[in-house]
């Protein structure tokens, strides 16, 4: 376990600071030039024109983005990392395991620098890269998708900080709240204490959710958000250039709650219900 744990830190140390220069590469790589050509030498001194190298490339992105925006895409590359690095682990693990489980069945160990030896190991290294792979692909699409986003100026995946504050809210009313209630509106001389005590952790917790509702709407539209589905789009959703614009949007309408109970749902301040369309203007 603490070899895992060390794994990862020093994995997410590289990944960080490889992160800018990923970056560029992907732009790069899908065709992206936004700078012209400018004269330059090449090996042999001859006068030829080049595309921006890696330093003028990235000064453009600061010149937009800020320094910040050198790490776009990188949160989800970490979480693709960590994840790929414990499963990893875990099967090569398991793999190892099952290998002695087979010698003392009886089976002889291949020689180290046998040829054998060799078919095993890399047979093992395959199998734990392909489950960290197969697991971690989503994560390594959206890091792309994020990054790619630096082209049109989109922000189609901009749902992580509405929904990171949800959770976070959501974690501090409802420990702070039961701790309130356990500690000042229970006494523990009262007659099943512990079980009062764990419906008032319910109960908070049902109110910390309905207080955060709103960041967990937020993060919904904005994961579909202009992504070229057509609930993404209008006139079924309104497309959104920031979770924030999202967030104002809602608010104005009076719209925060949205999906938040699915049987007394109430008609939305200004909005007309054509029954023969089936939507709403």
């Amino acid at each position: 376990m603490a070899d895992t744990c060390g794994q990862v830190i020093l994995g997410s140390g590289l990944t960080v600071l490889s992160h800018p220069l990923m970056y560029i590469k992907v732009l790069v790589q899908v065709g992206h030039e936004p700078l012209p050509p400018t004269l330059g030498r090449n090996l042999f001194g001859r006068q030829v024109y080049q595309l921006p190298g890696l330093f003028a490339y990235a000064k453009h992105i600061i010149k937009i983005d800020g320094k910040a925006g050198l790490f776009k895409g990188l949160g989800p590359r970490l979480c693709a990392g960590t994840i790929g690095t414990v499963v990893h682990s875990k099967v090569v693990q398991k793999c190892h395991e099952q290998g002695t489980l087979e010698i003392l069945g009886g089976h002889q160990k291949a020689v180290d620098g046998a040829l054998q030896h060799v078919v095993n190991e890399t047979t093992k290294e395959m199998i734990a890269r392909s489950f960290a792979t197969i697991v971690t692909h989503p994560f390594h699409v959206i890091t792309l998708r994020c990054m790619v986003q630096f082209i049109g100026r989109e922000t189609k995946y901009s749902g992580l900080i509405p929904r990171l504050l949800g959770d976070v809210f959501a974690l501090w009313i409802c420990n702070l709240l039961a701790h309130f209630i356990n500690t000042y509106a229970i006494d523990d001389s009262m007659s099943h204490t512990g079980e009062i005590k764990n419906c008032s952790q319910a109960v908070t917790g049902f109110f910390a959710s309905m207080l955060t509702y709103p960041f967990v709407l937020v993060s919904n539209l904005m994961a579909v958000n202009n992504c070229g589905l057509t609930g993404g789009l209008p006139p079924y959703a309104s497309v959104y250039p920031t979770w924030a614009h999202c967030w104002k949007h809602l608010s104005r309408e009076g719209n925060m709650s949205r999906g938040n109970s699915l049987f007394f749902r109430k008609l939305p301040a200004g909005k007309t219900y054509a029954i023969d369309q089936q939507r709403f203007y």
